[in-house]
């Protein structure tokens, strides 16, 4: 038995040791290919690994003069502090709200857009569409905010002048909490759809020209194309993304919040990411905004290896 067990471990490095020596053998074959990602990877270490670090914040009571690791040992005391906070239930239902309908209207448009682009012959035309829908991704979040208060003011806006001309009564959307997050999303759409149909672009320009020329000998029309060629074609790819969206459900971009956030609307706006601000840069409460954004985080990956589980499972296509 004792001879069988090592020689059992004998194999075992021995297998280990023809990894390590075909892994040698191939970076001495592409090491030109290693130093070109070494910048990328320094960079993630950086100011993604290390900075994990401080993760043990949330776990101790912070002093500036005590460092990162001199403050003293609290457990889930600010975990505990934020679960059992009167915003708590506000928070994650407003980060919640955002999140989902930001992938439930903002995750088929893409899709759309790219299939209607990809639909169109005239080369001309459809730079020009491509370019005017791309256009809006370049504009900075301030100015994007800028805009939707110059727009939508209710007395001197766009939308306040066409309202009041269709004999209907001016509306604060950026002063009312029932409209925050239709505004938050349906700008976000506008902005960014364009841009996000760029990768479903990619995806239905590789998909093999053999089956449209099968597809037309068989009669099929152009819906037909669509529904059993083309949407099929880019599946993988929209899994794929679908998945990294669930990996962000409760990281909803803290710029824009924060800039369309005011005291009218503040029942609606507030959002893990700019609480964890006030609480963290502005309250200097940095233990407790720690214990938030860790918190943040975990759920997050939660809900990202949930989805990648279900869609390895019902669809063989997954991050890994």
């Amino acid at each position: 038995m004792v001879i069988h067990k090592n020689t059992m471990a004998i194999s075992r490095r021995g297998a280990s040791t023809a990894k390590w020596e075909k892994f040698v053998k191939y970076f001495k074959k592409n090491y030109d290919l290693f130093l070109m990602i070494l910048p990328a990877i320094l960079v993630i270490l950086i100011f993604n690994y290390l900075p994990m670090y401080g993760i043990q914040l949330a776990f101790r009571e912070f002093r500036p003069e005590k460092g990162l690791t001199g403050g003293e040992w609290v457990g889930l005391k600010y975990i505990n502090k934020f679960f059992t906070s009167f915003q708590f239930k506000n928070l994650i239902v407003n980060t919640l709200s955002i999140s989902l309908a930001s992938i439930l209207i903002g995750f088929p448009i893409p899709i759309v857009l790219a299939i209607l682009f990809h639909q169109i012959k005239n080369e001309k035309l459809k730079k020009i569409m491509q370019t005017t829908v791309y256009i809006p991704h370049f504009i900075s979040t301030v100015v994007m905010v800028g805009m939707l208060n110059v727009f939508l003011a209710p007395n001197t806006g766009i939308v306040g002048h066409f309202l009041r001309s269709i004999g209907l009564k001016p509306v604060n959307f950026m002063g009312m909490p029932e409209y925050f997050v239709l505004v938050y999303v349906l700008s976000d759409v506008w902005q960014h759809a364009g841009w996000n149909s760029i990768i479903y672009i990619a995806a239905l320009s590789s998909i093999d020209t053999q089956l449209y020329d099968a597809a037309m000998i068989d009669g099929a029309n152009k819906w037909q194309v669509i529904w059993y060629i083309e949407i099929p074609g880019i599946i993988p790819t929209i899994i794929i993304l679908l998945v990294l969206s669930m990996g962000r459900i409760l990281s909803v971009g803290f710029e824009k919040a924060f800039l369309m956030q005011n005291s009218l609307n503040l029942k609606a706006s507030e959002v893990i990411s700019t609480y964890v601000y006030k609480i963290g840069i502005t309250s200097h409460q940095y233990s407790y905004s720690t214990a938030i954004g860790l918190f943040n985080t975990v759920v997050n990956f939660i809900f990202l290896t949930s989805m990648n589980y279900l869609a390895k499972k019902f669809t063989d296509t997954s991050l890994w």
